[in-house]
């Protein structure tokens, strides 16, 4: 299974420091459905690994998350694309579990679900936090511009395991990278 795993405020979606509470918020970014259609025709099987701490904050309920990310898998769907898991941690910074992310918790679970490993799949972030989540549980990281990416870009050569990887303006880019890469060989 060709798997590659992609954040989702910042990557799929417009991010908000003031955080993404209801589906009329969720806005994605251009060209986000349409590349993670692109992705599943060519044979790669799409997953989201995603921290939501407003659902522990009592930002949003569960039925306005769920309702984001049916608003997510209908546009992804319109492009032709899915969702085999969405994975995501409704824990604050303080609660000591072991899903949010810069923890590779999320992907763990994402392991278990499709019964697969992540190991050498894609990792798809626009923080430090989610491309360090990608390192340890094994996987090749990419960093968006999109959202906080053109904030942690800087930070990149400064982390460890996180300096080459490769950086796009957002996740059309990383999909023609990849499909071009899987053109040539």
């Amino acid at each position: 299974m060709k798997l590659i795993i992609l954040d989702r405020d910042g990557v799929l979606n417009e991010d908000s420091d003031a955080y993404v509470k209801s589906v009329d918020e969720w806005i994605a970014i251009p060209g986000s459905a349409e590349a993670v259609g692109r992705l599943c025709k060519a044979g790669y099987t799409i997953a989201v690994a995603t921290n939501q701490s407003g659902l522990a904050r009592g930002y949003f309920s569960q039925d306005d998350l769920d309702a984001m990310h049916a608003k997510m898998t209908a546009l992804a769907g319109a492009a032709g694309g899915s969702f085999a898991h969405i994975a995501w941690c409704p824990h604050g910074p303080d609660d000591a579990c072991d899903c949010r992310k810069p923890l590779p918790g999320l992907i763990h679970q994402i392991e278990q679900q499709l019964g697969v490993s992540a190991q050498g799949s894609w990792m798809v972030g626009d923080s430090i936090r989610d491309l360090e989540a990608g390192r340890d549980a094994g996987c090749q990281t990419a960093l968006v511009r999109t959202g906080k990416g053109a904030k942690s870009e800087a930070k990149l050569a400064q982390t460890a395991g996180l300096e080459r990887s490769p950086v796009f303006d957002n996740l059309s880019a990383f999909a023609d990278f990849i499909l071009q890469s899987s053109e040539k060989g």
